[in-house]
């Protein structure tokens, strides 16, 4: 039995094919199709099935992350989506926070609301607080809003009515109403979508729902058919942004859970695979072709938060606490006004790629520099399978970036890693320092075709002592599929104050959500001894206006006080203290359905029984102005053996990553395989 994991990113096309019974893995990666990512899961499925000699009636699981949902918003390139909500709340979309993207930089604008006022109708009615009707339903008004969205020729509507999510019968009575008029028409509920207060954030990610709705039921359309034509016997899952996975049915309802899939499903795989190392404290590292995203796990438990910005758009729904910044392998380096030198965060992407590629890329990338320093392979990349042209890379550094600023080639390379890597240094302390976390305790999870990479300079800069590298990291993502399991978020206001009082609602709306999701993990075929359910109460004093979310083993009228305890628990960790005397309100009440996916315990053999047989060649690389081109000795991970210690500077070269061990820094393979680095600060 075979078990896929597949990561559509920008760049590649990441696979990862598990034998069940053996544990043993098998790699590959397949240049991405942009206009159509479909495509390359098209394309990639047989060869990887191809290289491990089986075909797709071996498949018993199917999993992949996507990014189309993101590049969708960020590109606009949407449907053309009407929004209808309750009279007078027509603007709440363009209004939002009246938050300045930047404090002091009034040249950045907000995007202008994927929704155009034209198209956003009211109607009347009108609901309470607690779900009551203040004014009853208008079929009247109902009817010309539809009617106006039927004239405007709208592909997809969005309904975010006033309170629904404390009751949705309005809501109902209009998608009715839509369905009759515009059959065709992608219809997204707020009360389906995110049933929580605060209007702006429900009503712009019910909106976005909508807007991607059309073009990834396409897209999942194409996939699954694709994944059925090649491997009939499985049903096809998707890795949700809060990092479980979620049925192709789901994921038709709710794309908006799809933003964060393919980084999602690269903090799940890192997070268990240094819990099989030891090490529970990690900062994950993942970096790409075109972004760098960091994340933080204590306790081999990744951090979670359920609102974000996605290109510009607040969206409110469970997700892995994922910080994303534009700095990746193909980032291009470019002068701004005054002369200074920048890296990303535009970036070459698939097409036309680095300079080195030689697919027509003009502009120098951070790829483009570490080949001219000698870091990676000046022949190919991939084992091989890449040529690459590194004397047309150091020309178009020279061009581009040295000649302009006066510099030699090999100064101005490096100070394009310097600039990327000080770039990802403040990423990473605005998840860790400025969060109360002291990065000392942690290792720094290198992942992604670049990550291992600049891992050792990240490392030196934030003074994190240890590096942990796994195997095949430039397709950790595709493994993360194969590590995560079906998950189901389900929520429920409960704005109301802490007291014995009210805790019997909040035990009911528990009670509730944990009955739903166990039909729904009925519905996924989940049995249930492989069931679990994590509850959480979200939770602030009152006269706060934001929340802090409090684990709970179980709820039942016997915790009431346990809650308030955790609470002063949660507040003292995030704020620093907690105030006694004040009162507590809840605000939200939240599940997480879990189905426990079967996964098959991986092993590795090791390499050669000695490590001057795992030596691939020695050449000059570069380390900086103090000490220059030094002799590097090139290793090949696969024949690396275990426990044998290698002095930097050294160079690890395998299928889908380059790592790098500076001078005076110490690497060695662990049992499981990972490369862990000890840094010298």
């Amino acid at each position: 039995m075979y078990r896929l994991g597949i990561d559509v990113g920008g760049t590649f096309t990441d696979f990862t094919l598990t034998n069940a019974e053996t544990g043993t893995s098998i790699h590959y990666k397949a240049p991405s199709t942009p206009r159509n990512p479909a495509e390359s899961i098209r394309n990639g499925i047989p060869e990887i099935l191809a290289v491990a000699g089986i075909d797709g009636q071996a498949l018993r699981f199917l999993g992949h992350g996507t990014t189309v949902a993101t590049n969708m918003a960020i590109e606009r390139r949407g449907a053309r989506t009407g929004l209808i909500t309750t009279k007078g709340f027509r603007d709440v979309l363009e209004v939002g926070r009246q938050l300045r993207p930047h404090l002091y930089d009034y040249s950045q604008t907000k995007p202008p609301p994927i929704v155009p006022r034209s198209r956003r109708r009211e109607v009347v009615e009108r609901l309470a607080y607690d779900g009551s009707v203040e004014t009853p339903f208008c079929e009247r008004s109902g009817a010309e809003a539809v009617a106006n969205l039927v004239d405007a020729d709208v592909e997809a509507v969005a309904v975010c009515f006033l309170h629904s999510y404390r009751n949705s019968e309005h809501e109902h009575v209009i998608r009715k109403m839509l369905k009759a008029a515009l059959p065709d028409a992608y219809v997204s509920l707020s009360s389906d979508v995110l049933p929580e207060f605060r209007e702006y954030e429900r009503m712009s990610t019910t909106a976005l729902n909508a807007y991607i709705g059309p073009s990834m039921a396409a897209y999942f359309d194409d996939f699954v058919a694709s994944a059925k034509a090649l491997a009939p016997k499985v049903e096809p899952y998707t890795i949700h942004s809060n990092g479980g996975l979620m049925t192709a049915a789901t994921v038709r309802d709710h794309p908006v859970r799809t933003c964060l899939s393919g980084p999602a499903a690269g903090v799940v795989g890192a997070s268990e695979t240094a819990r099989e190392a030891g090490f529970p404290h990690i900062i994950t590292y993942d970096v790409g072709g075109t972004s760098t995203d960091i994340s933080v796990v204590r306790d081999a438990k990744p951090t979670f938060t359920s609102s974000r910005q996605v290109a510009g758009f607040p969206v409110r729904t469970p997700m892995l606490d994922i910080h994303v910044i534009g700095a990746g392998g193909g980032s291009i380096a470019w002068l701004d006004d005054a002369g200074g030198l920048k890296v990303g965060p535009r970036s070459a992407g698939a097409v036309p790629g680095p300079v080195a590629y030689g697919l027509g890329g003009k502009e120098p990338t951070l790829t483009d520099a570490n080949l001219a320093l000698g870091r990676l392979n000046p022949k190919a990349l991939l084992e091989g399978a890449m040529p690459v042209d590194t004397d047309g890379a150091r020309a178009a550094i020279k061009a581009k970036v040295a000649n302009p600023l006066g510099l030699e080639t090999d100064t101005a390379a490096y100070g394009m890693l310097e600039i990327a890597v000080a770039n990802m240094s403040r990423a990473i302390r605005s998840v860790t320092t400025e969060r109360g976390y002291n990065m000392a305790d942690f290792a720094l999870f290198a992942f992604g075709g670049a990550g291992p990479l600049h891992a050792s300079d990240l490392a030196v800069e934030c003074g994190i002592p240890r590096i942990i590298v796994p195997e095949a990291p430039g397709t950790m993502c595709a493994r993360g599929i194969l590590l995560s399991d079906i998950v189901h978020d389900l929520v429920r206001s409960a704005i109301a104050p802490a007291e014995p009082g009210t805790w019997d609602d909040v035990c009911r709306f528990f009670e509730e959500m944990q009955d739903e999701g166990g039909a729904l993990l009925t519905r996924d075929g989940v049995a249930r001894e492989d069931r679990e359910f994590r509850h959480f109460i979200e939770a602030r004093y009152v006269g706060q206006n934001h929340e802090v979310r409090v684990p709970m083993e179980s709820i039942d009228a016997e915790n009431f006080d346990a809650f308030l305890q955790g609470f002063a628990a949660r507040h003292t960790q995030e704020y620093g203290y907690d105030i006694p005397d004040r009162a507590v309100e809840t605000v939200n009440c939240r599940v997480q359905a879990i189905g426990r996916v079967t996964r098959s315990e991986p092993r590795f053999a090791g390499g050669a029984q000695a490590l001057d047989d795992a030596i691939l060649e020695r050449r000059p690389a570069y380390f900086g102005s103090k000490l220059g081109w030094l002799e590097a000795v090139v290793y090949r991970r696969g024949d690396i053996p275990l426990n044998v210690e290698i002095e930097g500077p050294a160079i690890i070269e395998e299928m889908s990553a380059t790592t790098v061990v500076l001078p005076g820094q110490q690497a060695a393979l662990d049992r499981n395989g990972n490369i862990v680095i000890e840094v010298k600060q």
